[in-house]
């Protein structure tokens, strides 16, 4: 066994030069990239500075963080929840006739195509660049960030949509074809069973996701916890901003636990 594995050994493929061919190009690249990072020299003052903050997230302002007004970090972390649930259901509702349209096992070619080719132009847009437009449709506040959320779902969802929908068995449609059922009865038994696990689970995900965009998002104006905490931190109140951190900690924790739980029920059945 053992002068088998040898011959085949010795007999191996020799493919040397791939080797280092690939090497020299993977050096060369990531040299390449280094020469386009600049250290910053910032010295006692970014020290400082660093320590500061994490003296400010170890000891953060209570006033602040148990302050049940709307200047309170627990308002400011429910708005940003809102926000993000909100704008994931939105965005979810108006995946699906676009995931459909854009299912191959569904469409035509062409539609398909041109459906995909909507998916994909939404999703190029950072959430960012879309916050500060609706901000001039809108103005500054929550409904900007809801829209914001909504339309940034889309893309992601969609993709997730459709990959459910053309893993659909379809002997279980020509089954229940087989029985004499309605077209109705095919979507309710055949159709909704196998999409609703994971388009739940999709869902739930992508709130993960808005959950902390939503906080990017603040920064633009677009409601939630992110303003404050831009200010705090401008303004080099860093208990204020250790109280915001704290919060947010807390909150991510707390949906990253439920949300598991939720998905792994899903997946379980």
């Amino acid at each position: 066994m053992n002068k088998q594995i040898e011959k085949a050994y010795a007999e191996r493929p020799k493919n040397t030069v791939y080797q280092i061919a690939v090497s020299v190009i993977v050096l060369v690249c990531i040299l390449w990239s280094g020469s386009a990072v600049e250290i910053s020299k910032g010295g006692l003052s970014g020290l400082s500075i660093a320590g500061n903050i994490l003296n400010g997230i170890f000891h953060p302002e209570p006033k602040l963080l148990f302050n049940l007004t709307i200047q309170g970090v627990p308002y400011l972390l429910l708005e940003t929840v809102c926000i993000a649930f909100l704008g994931t259901l939105v965005g979810a509702f108006l995946a699906i006739p676009l995931s459909f349209l854009s299912a191959s096992n569904l469409m035509p070619a062409p539609i398909a195509f041109i459906s995909r080719l909507i998916i994909m132009a939404i999703r190029t847009i950072p959430a960012f660049v879309y916050g500060l437009m609706f901000i001039r449709v809108s103005g500054p506040g929550a409904f900007t960030g809801l829209l914001t959320m909504s339309v940034c779902s889309i893309g992601m969802v969609s993709k997730m949509y459709i990959e459910a929908i053309e893993d659909l068995d379809t002997r279980i449609l020509e089954s229940l074809d087989a029985c004499g059922c309605t077209t109705f009865q095919k979507i309710r038994y055949g159709i909704l069973p196998q999409l609703i696990p994971n388009f739940a689970s999709t869902v739930i995900y992508r709130f993960d996701i808005n959950l902390r965009d939503a906080t990017v998002l603040g920064l633009v104006g677009a409601g939630g916890i992110g303003a404050p905490l831009i200010f705090a931190m401008n303004s080099y109140r860093w208990n204020e901003a250790g109280a915001i951190l704290v919060g947010l900690v807390v909150l991510v924790l707390l949906v990253e636990y439920i949300s598991t739980k939720i998905r792994v029920k899903l997946a379980r059945g």
